[in-house]
């Protein structure tokens, strides 16, 4: 008789996909942080951040730092500009100190923000875009 083994992923599942790597609360980090798929922060990140995926920002974190992402989650503190291509979603723990930029957004109750926002067109891929762009220019 041959036993089954089940291995069960830990990192946290939203609605938009399941974390690919998670950053712990002990992890420092200082630079140019460029990653493709998802990525949570619980610790510290000083620097630039670049992703054509998803970055959560866990509760407790802190995040100094300009940050380009698709879709951004917001559950601890940040200190730099944001430019969320399709969203910035902002939890009650979440803090913001800087500018937005996205084309959907969401503020809890109770967060701390204080910047500007600016709202652009989604930044949509594949034939959708390619069709709008054709209909502009007829």
């Amino acid at each position: 008789m041959s036993k089954k083994i089940i291995q069960v992923n830990k990192n946290p599942v939203f609605e938009i996909g399941m974390i690919a790597t998670v950053f712990g609360k002990d992890m420092e980090f200082y630079g140019d942080l460029t990653f493709k798929k998802s990525l949570q922060v619980n610790g510290y990140v000083e620097g630039e951040i670049t992703s054509d995926g998803f970055l959560v920002i866990g509760d407790g974190a802190v995040v100094k730092a300009n940050i380009k992402a698709r879709t951004v989650i917001i559950s601890g503190t940040v200190h730099g500009n944001i430019e969320a291509g399709e969203r910035l979603e902002i939890q009650p723990t979440g803090k913001l100190y800087g500018n937005i930029r996205t084309a959907k957004l969401k503020i809890a109750d109770g967060v701390t923000f204080e910047g500007k926002c600016e709202m652009i067109k989604p930044a949509h891929k594949g034939i959708h875009r390619e069709a709008e762009a054709k209909q502009e220019t007829a």
